[in-house]
C-alpha cells in the first residue's frame, strides 16, 4: 500500500533530506532543553521504517555530540507485516531478533548503528521516560465521527446498506442524537464537523508524559485548524477513490483538526503551530542541505533530488497540502517553571527549530 506501486506515497520515501532535518529537529530539543541523559525517540506508524532510518543515520553522523546519551528507539505498530518490514530496514541483521508475541514488547532488536530498538502495539506500553516522540502521516488514518448540522440540531453521520441496491453501502444521518455529538464545540460554526475522539485520547497521553518528564512531540499530517468540513476520502492507486465502494481494497484518511488536538493538550503542555510544510522546512535549512547533497551528486542522483524537494516543497504538491504542530512541556517556551530569586535573571530561552524563521549567525 504505500510507495510509487501502492495507493500513497509519504515525504521519507520521496526525499532523504525530509528525514534528515527531522532527525535535526530533535537533536536540537534535546539540546535546548539541557542534553538530558536519556533520550527515547518514540515513533508512532512508523510505516516502512524509512523516516526512522534517515533520522537515525543524522544520530550516527552527530555521534559526537550523542556520545554520552542513552539512546533507544520505540515504535508503536500494529501490523505484524510492517514490523517486519522496519525490522529489515533498521536492523543489524548479524543480531537475532527478539519475539513475544504474548508481550506488550513484541519484537526486541538492535539498529544498524547498534541502538537499542523495541516494537509496541500500543503507546501506553512505552516505557514513560525523557522522550521525543514523532507522528508522521499517523493521526490521518485514526477514525472520525461525522456530523451534519440540520434544522433538529446536529445528527451523526452513518453508513448503512443501500436498500436500492443491496451490495452497496450509502451515507444516512442519524434519526436522534448520539452520544458522540458531546465531541462537539458549543460554538462551532461549521455545519459539517469530523472528529477523531481516538487522536485526542493519544494527544493527551503525549501531553501527560511530556508534562512529567519532558521531551517533545512533532506532529506532520495533512490537516487543518478548525476551517475544513468533509475531508474524509480514500486513495487507490495515488487516485481518489469512493470511500464506500469496495471497502477494504483502498487507503481511507481524513484531515487532522489541529485546532482540536490544540484543545485535548491545552492545560498540560504548550502547542506551535500548524505551520506548513513548506515554511517548517525552509525553517529547518532544507535549501542549504539540497546544495550540499547537490554538490556531492552525478546528474540522475541530481534530478532525483531536485524532484524530491520540488515535491516537498511546492505549494501545489506537498508544500501546503502538509502541516507541522508541536507539543512542548510550558517551560520550554516560557523558561524555569519554578519562581526565581531577584538575583537571578531570566533565562533566555532559545527559539524552537522549524517554527521561526532561520537566522545564520
Amino acid at each position: 500500500m504505500l510507495g510509487e506501486k501502492g495507493d500513497f506515497i509519504t515525504s521519507p520515501e520521496i526525499s532523504q533530506i525530509f528525514g534528515e532535518l527531522l532527525g535535526i529537529w530533535f537533536i536540537s530539543e534535546w539540546m535546548a532543553t539541557g542534553k538530558n541523559a536519556a533520550f527515547q525517540l518514540v515513533e508512532l506508524g512508523p510505516g516502512r521504517g524509512t523516516l526512522a532510518g534517515d533520522i537515525l543515520r543524522v544520530f550516527s553522523q552527530l555521534g559526537s555530540v550523542l556520545k554520552n546519551c542513552d539512546i533507544s528507539i520505540h515504535l508503536v505498530e500494529v501490523s505484524r507485516k510492517l514490523s517486519e518490514i522496519q525490522a529489515l530496514t533498521l536492523t543489524e541483521e548479524k543480531i537475532p531478533l527478539e519475539r513475544n508475541a504474548g508481550s506488550p514488547v513484541y519484537m526486541k532488536g538492535v539498529t544498524k548503528s547498534g541502538i537499542p530498538i523495541s516494537w509496541y502495539r500500543d503507546l501506553h506500553d512505552v516505557p514513560k521516560g525523557h522522550s521525543f516522540y514523532l507522528a508522521h502521516e499517523f493521526f490521518d488514518v485514526l477514525p472520525v465521527h461525522k456530523f451534519q448540522k440540520t434544522p433538529q440540531g446536529w445528527r451523526e453521520v452513518f453508513i448503512d446498506i443501500d436498500p436500492q441496491v443491496s451490495d452497496k453501502l450509502r451515507f444516512v444521518l442519524a434519526p436522534c442524537v448520539t452520544p458522540a455529538e458531546v465531541f462537539i464545540q458549543r460554538d462551532e460554526m461549521r455545519d459539517h464537523v469530523e472528529v477523531c475522539p481516538e487522536a485526542g485520547i493519544i494527544v493527551q497521553e503525549l501531553s501527560q508524559r511530556i508534562a512529567l518528564t519532558g521531551g517533545a512531540a512533532l506532529i506532520a499530517d495533512y490537516g487543518h485548524d478548525g476551517t475544513k468540513t468533509d475531508t474524509f476520502r480514500g486513495f487507490c492507486g495515488h487516485k481518489l477513490h469512493d470511500v464506500l465502494t469496495a471497502p477494504g481494497t483502498a487507503d481511507l484518511t481524513a484531515d487532522v483538526d489541529f485546532s482540536y488536538l490544540r484543545r485535548m493538550a491545552e492545560g498540560q503542555v504548550a502547542s506551535l503551530g500548524p505551520i506548513k510544510q513548506q515554511m517548517f522546512l525552509k525553517n529547518m535549512g532544507i535549501d542549504v542541505r539540497l546544495k550540499v547533497l547537490l554538490d556531492k551528486s552525478d546528474e540522475p542522483a541530481r534530478q532525483q533530488l531536485l524532484q524530491g524537494y520540488d515535491m516537498l516543497m511546492n505549494p501545489k504538491k506537498m508544500g501546503e497540502r502538509f502541516n507541522f504542530f508541536a507539543l512542548l512541556p510550558h517551560q520550554r517556551l516560557h523558561g524555569r517553571s519554578h519562581p526565581m530569586n531577584a538575583c537571578q535573571s531570566k533565562p533566555s530561552v532559545s527559539p524552537v527549530a522549524g517554527f521561526g524563521e532561520l537566522a545564520w549567525r
